[in-house]
């Protein structure tokens, strides 16, 4: 049996889930493609797309093998680059992009964790679905193939600042449903998706957060007591 220690779990699934959403830094452009294809199906999702929810689960494996924490949860994105992030079981954790920070709150641990929201970040993929511009300039695209029932993209980071190695991306009837990526320590994470709801109405406070009372706060926090959502 593989016991792990609970703050060491708790620091990896962090890393993890701020490492998907550099991950899903992805964009493209629109292009007469070959219907069923990965690329199309992307491009049919994100068409005319502003907003985005839908449910995950999220499974990790380390370089060694070594199952890590399993996680679902909630998602919500909203162009240019308002993203949240909701882990509900079988632990409680989220991360709020609000367009100027990255916000990343433990209540375990009575702790919040804010950093500036890099350009990275800003291209997230759960921003791939809001913003198709950038893909080809950032990445080495390639199909790869079918398997699994889905139709599956690849790709690997065009820099030397990337923080993963490569992504997959894999879809099915015109809609995310699954992405695997691998980051620099060789841990590979799969998520998978269901119950996409497009440009429905979100609750105004879905990309705002407010450090709860007693909470310890780590890094660059506003003064202000309020965040308001970014054009």
């Amino acid at each position: 049996m593989n016991i792990q220690n609970p703050h060491v779990s708790h620091f990896a699934s962090v890393r993890g889930a701020l490492v998907m959403l550099c991950a899903l830094g992805l964009a493209l452009p629109a292009l007469a493609l070959a219907a069923g294809s990965a690329r199309a199906q992307l491009d049919a999702f994100a068409s005319g797309l502003q907003s985005v929810s839908a449910h995950f689960s999220q499974v990790s494996v380390d370089a060694n093998g070594n199952a890590g924490r399993s996680a679902n949860g909630t998602l919500q994105l909203a162009a240019p680059r308002l993203f949240r992030w909701q882990v509900d079981t079988p632990y409680h954790q989220l991360i709020v992009a609000d367009g100027t920070r990255v916000w990343v709150y433990d209540p375990d641990l009575q702790q919040v964790t804010v950093r500036a929201q890099n350009s990275a970040e800003a291209h997230s993929p759960l921003n791939v679905l809001t913003d198709l511009k950038l893909l080809d300039r950032q990445f080495k695209v390639s199909e790869d193939g079918a398997h699994d029932g889905q139709a599956w993209l690849k790709l690997r980071p065009d820099n030397d600042h990337a923080e993963f190695k490569y992504a997959e991306l894999g879809f099915a009837d015109n809609q995310l449903r699954t992405m695997v990526f691998e980051d620099l320590l060789g841990d590979r994470t799969t998520i998978r998706f269901s119950d996409w709801r497009r440009n429905a109405k979100l609750p105004a406070d879905t990309f705002r957060f407010t450090p709860p009372p007693g909470a310890d706060v780590i890094g660059d926090a506003p003064t202000a007591e309020a965040y308001p959502l970014k054009n």
